[in-house]
């Protein structure tokens, strides 16, 4: 047969009974006939998920991503599946692995993330000829539960940023819930992306953590570099916080980066800080529980009535 290094080897294949030889025979003779190559050498699943993380996945996702990727692998995929060998994984195999994380305590969103990385790995194993389907998405999972993602009325985005005046993210959630805009991208914000004359801000960059560190870097995708208008109540917040800012900071080696929203060192803020002290904040005036991330579909309300706004 045709093996994927463009050489003919023979193959030898083996069974229970002799109608099960030639079943495994002519499905083999069927794909060579087709073109399909065999693998050269039989891989465990963790040998490729290594080297699909290394080679595929790193150079090609954003680093956030990746670190989301390889504790998938390193923690699930890797221990659960990797003895086994790559073209012989099969659909009751794999079934089996994520029946036992569910019976384990682990969340159905938690699973149906394992599953996504692993079809992320075996579609380009299928691509690189090395298996023949993808059998992570012919699995069944139950549906992640429905969430109650209603944004926040304008009474209760007013409430929420008198009870985060006092707060020292405040204007940086200000403009979250102003704009929608991701965590990371208020927090890669410097000063010379808001011009006060012309009424605009500038998103460029953002902040996020990788490997251990924080890393200012460009924003998510292409379309995430834009311009957006100069609400008064973001003017207000950002001359406020200004005025903060020369009193409280030290000299820091991110001086240079300019950035509106950074420690009283100097250094840029941990995303995740923003979210402590927003479901603190939440939870202190008693308000509505939400995800932070659902601040992105309270804005469309916060534009039009950003004058209900101001304490």
């Amino acid at each position: 047969m045709l093996t994927t290094s463009g050489v003919f080897k023979r193959v030898y294949v083996y069974g229970h009974t002799r109608d099960d030889i030639h079943t495994k025979l002519v499905r083999l003779q069927a794909e060579s006939d087709r073109g399909i190559p065999r693998p050269e050498r039989a891989s465990k699943v963790r040998e490729y998920l290594d080297y699909w993380l290394a080679s595929i996945a790193k150079p090609a996702i954003r680093p956030t991503t990746y670190a989301k990727y390889e504790t998938v692998v390193r923690l699930y995929l890797r221990p659960g599946l990797g003895r086994h060998r790559l073209d012989r994984l099969s659909v009751p195999t794999v079934q089996a692995f994520f029946n036992s994380r569910l019976t384990a305590g682990d969340s159905i969103a938690k699973v149906h993330v394992m599953r996504v990385v692993l079809s992320a790995a075996l579609t380009r194993a299928m691509r690189e000829e090395l298996v023949s389907r993808n059998v992570a998405r012919l699995v069944a999972l139950p549906p992640a539960p429905a969430r109650d993602r209603r944004p926040w009325s304008v009474e209760e985005a007013r409430r929420f940023l008198q009870a985060a005046r006092r707060d020292p993210l405040h204007a940086a959630l200000t403009l979250l819930l102003a704009y929608g805009l991701r965590r990371g991208e208020i927090l890669g914000l410097s000063w010379d992306d808001v011009d006060f004359d012309q009424g605009v801000i500038h998103v460029r960059r953002q902040v996020v953590r990788a490997g251990g560190q924080l890393h200012l870097g460009p924003v998510k995708t292409t379309a995430g570099v834009r311009e957006l208008p100069l609400l008064e109540i973001a003017r207000d917040a950002l001359i406020e916080h200004a005025a903060k800012q020369l009193l409280g900071n030290s000299v820091s080696e991110w001086d240079r980066e300019r950035l509106i929203f950074t420690t009283a060192s100097g250094r840029p803020v941990e995303p995740r800080n923003i979210g402590r002290s927003f479901e603190r904040i939440v939870r202190k005036a008693g308000l509505r529980p939400i995800r932070l991330h659902d601040l992105r579909h309270t804005n469309s309300l916060a534009l039009e009535e950003a004058r209900c706004f101001s304490p």
